[in-house]
């Protein structure tokens, strides 16, 4: 696998994570070549779009690996957003596959986070949710100014939805990050929408923190591909789950591979407070 060439000067790439719906790769008319980028965590693998000469450059980190191997108490969260760092990327989209709590949200129609419920701000591990581990120069507070997740770069993601015959549902969601890997309760399910929540999955919450903290803007662009609000029936059985996904998959794959192709950097409204500055 080739290291990948990290560059200089100010973030000029993109780059989207996805998850299991796309636990066997294919993004269309995109061919993905897989880079080593050095962490102080460690290597990841990250997948280069191949766009053509000239194109900034764009990148695929598969949260799961690939194939689907790693299941989401295990995802290494910091090192990938180190990675990220690394590799320059200066607009994120964070993609996931979502519970439905609310029964007005559509299901298997690409939806934006507005905002984010985490309240433990916790990573699987019990750790707190921060690259700031005292390895880290320049740590300090995130400080939300505009919120985890860029207006900006949320309306560029409807733009671009637009220009590809795509409906972004309107408005926003709110998401509840809920770790994994069990699925929740009737009671958590509940609780979680009597907190203001309207979808919830495993993943996306540390991801947009992390990234957060080392400057990376942020969208989320998450589809329902189940219920799970209290008293909705709960397919278990592998071809229900597998057709959930699939159709998830379908819903987005077009709309990720354009912001690919067409997504471009945009400012960090946020800042770090740091006590020594």
């Amino acid at each position: 696998m080739p290291r990948e060439l990290l560059p200089d000067g100010p973030p000029r790439a993109v780059a989207v994570i996805l998850g299991s719906a796309f636990s066997n790769g294919g993004l269309p008319g995109i061919a993905l070549e897989p880079v080593a980028i050095e962490t102080r965590l460690g290597a990841v693998t990250l997948h280069r779009a191949a766009l053509g000469d000239g194109v900034r450059p764009a990148y695929v980190l598969f949260r799961h690996g690939l194939p689907h191997a790693t299941l989401p108490h295990r995802i290494p969260y910091r090192a990938h957003a180190l990675a990220l760092r690394e590799a320059g990327v200066g607009a994120l989209l964070v993609t996931s596959s979502v519970g439905v709590l609310d029964p007005a949200v559509p299901l298997n129609t690409p939806l934006l986070v507005s905002d984010l419920l985490m309240p433990d701000n916790r990573l699987p591990d019990g750790s707190a949710c921060t690259v700031f581990d005292g390895h880290e120069p320049g740590e300090g507070h995130l400080v939300l100014d505009e919120g985890l997740f860029s207006v900006e770069l949320g309306r560029q993601l409807r733009r671009i939805g637009e220009a590809e015959g795509i409906a972004i549902a309107e408005p926003g969601v709110v998401f509840a990050y809920v770790g994994g890997p069990r699925t929740k309760t009737r009671a958590e399910n509940a609780f979680w929408r009597a907190a203001g929540a309207h979808v919830n999955s495993m993943t996306v919450g540390p991801e947009v923190v992390l990234a957060s903290e080392l400057g990376i803007p942020c969208a989320a662009l998450v589809v329902g591909h189940k219920h799970s609000s209290p008293d909705a029936p709960q397919p278990a059985d592998a071809a229900s789950v597998a057709a959930s996904l699939d159709a998830s998959r379908a819903a987005t794959a077009r709309l990720v591979a354009a912001f690919l192709r067409n997504g471009a950097p945009v400012p960090f409204r946020n800042h770090l407070f740091r006590f020594d500055a």
